[in-house]
């Protein structure tokens, strides 16, 4: 099989996955999406492990920028970062073995602050108005644009953005990208024929997650370079884990909210 056949079988679990927990929302949708935050955050401090991170503490953190996402406001997320503080404290300092405790707790919040701030904007998109459809919206302009940016690349791509980074991504792939991911998301929202989802909305908002979805691919490609590993885990066999597969998402929830939040 292709290579591309290969990735999009692979991902058909996680995309079922997606489409089920995003059709309940509340209270599924946030255990489903927490759950894909631990398994995310435990890929991630698996490949930070001679840092040492404190686990507990950041799936414990996950868990309540969930909650809070859900229930609360989105100005507590802060506090849920400030409370965590001691409790990863409390937690690194309950260890017989110390060494390197300042790196743990550094790569700890790494996760937290990347991941955890990540899946709880996802959670807040969702309980927008219209926030399935937003949210459905903006993985399908996340996986175009990734798409479109791959075989950009490969059919045209000369220039080299970041060679120190991710020595395939070329400007080529990047322009790609941005505007295959723009108009899918363009395109998804013509089936909303709504006042509250205009054309203008659908271009601006899906451009900044087609902005926004390389910028995570390139953060997650500096991470594992740095860290001398290919893939963040074997979820999907040969092509990565869990955070390989979702690295641009935790980039794209987040504009897009903002986004959203000042257009709808």
């Amino acid at each position: 099989m292709p290579e591309t056949g290969k990735r999009f079988v692979q991902a058909v679990p996680l995309i079922l996955f997606a489409c089920l927990i995003v059709g309940y929302g509340g209270e599924v949708f946030m255990l489903g999406a927490a759950a894909l935050g631990i398994l995310m955050l435990n890929e991630l401090y698996r490949m930070m492990g001679r840092a040492r991170p404190v686990n507990l503490a950041g799936f414990l953190t996950l868990v309540a920028l969930c909650l809070v996402a859900l229930y609360g406001e989105r100005e507590q997320l802060l506090l849920v970062l400030v409370i965590s503080f001691p409790v990863t404290f409390a937690l690194a300092a309950a260890r017989q073995r110390r060494e390197n405790v300042s790196w743990g707790i550094a790569a700890t919040y790494l996760g937290v602050i990347w991941i955890g701030l990540g899946v709880a904007h996802a959670v807040m998109l969702r309980e927008l108005d219209h926030g399935g459809a937003l949210l459905l919206d903006v993985l399908i302009g996340t996986f175009i644009s990734d798409t479109a940016a791959y075989f950009g690349g490969r059919t045209w791509g000369r220039r080299r953005i970041a060679p120190r980074i991710s020595p395939n991504k070329t400007l080529e792939g990047l322009i790609s990208g941005i505007a295959g991911g723009t108009f899918a998301f363009w395109l998804f929202g013509l089936a909303y024929h709504h006042e509250w989802f205009n054309g203008t909305d659908r271009v601006l908002i899906g451009l900044a997650v087609a902005c926004a979805a390389p910028v995570g691919d390139l953060f997650e490609s500096m991470l594992k370079r740095d860290l001398g590993v290919k893939d963040t885990g074997r979820a999907f066999g040969s092509h990565g884990g869990v955070l390989d597969r979702l690295d641009g998402a935790l980039f794209t929830l987040p504009a897009a909210f903002y986004v959203a939040l000042a257009l709808l």
